[in-house]
């Protein structure tokens, strides 16, 4: 990796440290959607570019986001929408690999756009829920 994309990488781990140090869980599952969508993004990009390794690099990464958001999931209070998008990234996770194995764009497109809408959907979710109620990391 050369100086300026070790520079660009640095400025993004800063500005991703400083960004969740206020963030309530509303704006974390945000976050973790906007890393998500990138490293899709990316992950096109590179097999576009038959740049294999870095392909691998930037799935992995989705898959690690993804089974956080799985990780994060309440079930108790989520009842069935936490159940179905528990299956969703399940069924994500198992794409990814077939998209890393495959170099299949399509396959990847249909992951992309499925994580689009529901990234979507959690930008209409803080004028849903009040303030109050919103839990924040601070450190």
């Amino acid at each position: 990796m050369n100086m300026r994309q070790r520079a660009l990488a640095s400025y993004g781990d800063v500005k991703n440290t400083t960004g969740i140090a206020g963030a309530d869980n509303i704006q974390l599952i945000q976050m973790l959607f906007d890393g998500l969508i990138e490293s899709l993004s990316t992950a096109k990009g590179h097999i576009e570019n038959g740049s294999i390794i870095d392909k691998s690099k930037a799935i992995a990464r989705a898959g690690r986001i993804v089974i956080g958001l799985q990780g994060a999931l309440d079930f108790e209070k989520g009842g069935d929408i936490a159940r179905n998008l528990g299956e969703l990234y399940s069924y994500v996770t198992r794409r990814l690999f077939y998209v890393n194995a495959h170099n299949d764009l399509a396959a990847l497109e249909e992951i992309h756009g499925m994580m689009n809408d529901i990234r979507e959907a959690w930008q209409v979710v803080p004028s849903l829920v009040p303030p109050s109620s919103r839990t924040y990391y601070n450190n």
